[in-house]
């Protein structure tokens, strides 16, 4: 039997238990840079399966490596592990037990389909054309992000290609979305604080508003995407919080902002804080108000190989067959910081369909109804599976 199919059998011999490991991992979410629960369940089931793997200092990551000679190429895949602070509203069994933490973007599902990967390929690895790397990523959903610790700590050496997927409510079950070039943004976040000067709320004239200011700048700076940068190139600036004033009658003398900045054009992303401080700066000097401005890079837009999206497409293709493939054309704007492994090793991330009406999944993600159909996370095991043994095959001739 082809090892393809081989791994195709093994996987469907061990779906119920990955279905029942996704469960338990959705019943106890845990927040970015607190898996040590979710850590310990994958070390759990790593051992019992003869894995080796690495834990490290500092975060909850583990990197297991299933090795069939440390000659050939390795090929990793990469499942994030972190939930977000946010109430689940679900009548299902397995729903959160912990208030106020719910798994809400699916990375239960990512883990899950990673242990899968490792268990299934593992169970043949004397017939593998080289060697697979799993790496269980914590803190995919804060800014700095757990790729960077991650590949700090060396989880790309000696890699020679990466696979990542995202459940996406958008495309049904049994469909694979793919992106050739970009495919989402970068992910920036920024905030200023405006200083006036306090008055009576009658005699304005004597202060300084920190809330006209405040509105002047955010206005200025909604216009920075529509009148600075080129139409051709995605942007988007948005702020999501702001806090200022404390009683009606006074002249507010402190105004707060904060907001999110995405693109998918690096040198688009590199003139953006730039115009907003010149925005912010030239208001306050009109008003004689001061200002404080910070801009924190977060990851880079998440930029697929073209290579490595033909691999998943083929995969994906004996898996769901070709009416299965979606392209998804456009970049979105939401960010990603698988984006940064693939800075470092070529690689490509797709898309999985778990939109199932009878099922009740498919809610957009970030909302306390959202959940996935389990019957993906068979199409993801086979499609990250099989993209993987592709990719070794091809490095394989290059040798």
């Amino acid at each position: 039997m082809k090892v393809e199919k081989l791994v195709q059998k093994e996987i469907d011999s061990i779906f119920d238990r990955i279905v029942r490991i996704r469960h338990d991992i959705h019943q106890n979410p845990e927040l970015s840079g607190e898996e040590e629960e979710t850590r310990l369940l994958i070390r759990s089931i790593l051992e019992a399966e003869g894995i080796p793997f690495k834990t490290f200092e500092g975060h909850y990551g583990v990197v297991a490596d299933i090795i069939k000679d440390p000659a050939l190429p390795t090929v990793a895949i990469r499942g994030d592990m972190d939930a977000l602070p946010m109430p689940e509203n679900s009548p299902k069994p397995y729903a959160s037990r912990k208030e106020g933490i719910m798994h809400a973007c699916g990375h239960d599902a990512h883990t899950a389909i990673a242990l899968g990967c490792a268990l299934s390929l593992n169970r043949i690895k004397e017939r593998l054309p080289g060697n697979i790397r799993i790496i269980f990523q914590p803190s995919e959903e804060v800014l700095a992000g757990g790729s960077s610790q991650m590949i700090a700590d060396g989880a790309l050496e000696g890699v020679s290609a990466i696979f990542g997927l995202h459940v996406y409510p958008y495309l049904r079950t049994g469909q694979i979305g793919y992106k050739y070039g970009v495919m989402m943004a970068s992910a920036d976040t920024f905030s200023f604080d405006i200083y006036g000067k306090t008055a009576h709320g009658a005699r304005p004239h004597e202060g300084i508003d920190a809330v006209l200011v405040t509105a002047m700048a955010i206005d200025s700076l909604n216009h920075i995407v529509s009148r600075r940068i080129d139409p051709i190139h995605p942007a988007v600036i948005s702020m999501g919080k702001i806090e200022g004033g404390k009683a009606p009658n006074v002249i507010c003398d402190f105004v707060t902002v904060a907001g999110t900045v995405r693109t998918v054009n690096e040198s688009v992303r590199k003139k953006i804080p730039e115009m907003m401080e010149a925005t912010i700066k030239g208001i306050c000097e009109a008003m004689d108000a001061k200002y404080h401005f910070n801009y924190e890079f977060g990851p880079p837009e998440l930029k697929n190989s073209d290579r490595m999206v033909d691999i998943v497409k083929a995969a994906a293709e004996e898996v769901v067959g070709k009416e299965g493939l979606v392209d998804l054309v456009d970049p979105v704007m939401g960010g990603e910081d698988f984006s940064r492994y693939l800075q470092v090793v070529p690689g490509a991330f797709f898309r999985l369909g778990v939109c199932n009406e009878e099922k009740g999944t498919c809610v957009p993600q970030h909302n306390t109804r959202f959940d996935v159909d389990d019957d993906s996370l068979l199409i993801g095991m086979k499609v990250l599976a099989l993209s993987t043994l592709k990719s070794l095959e091809e490095e394989a001739r290059k040798v």
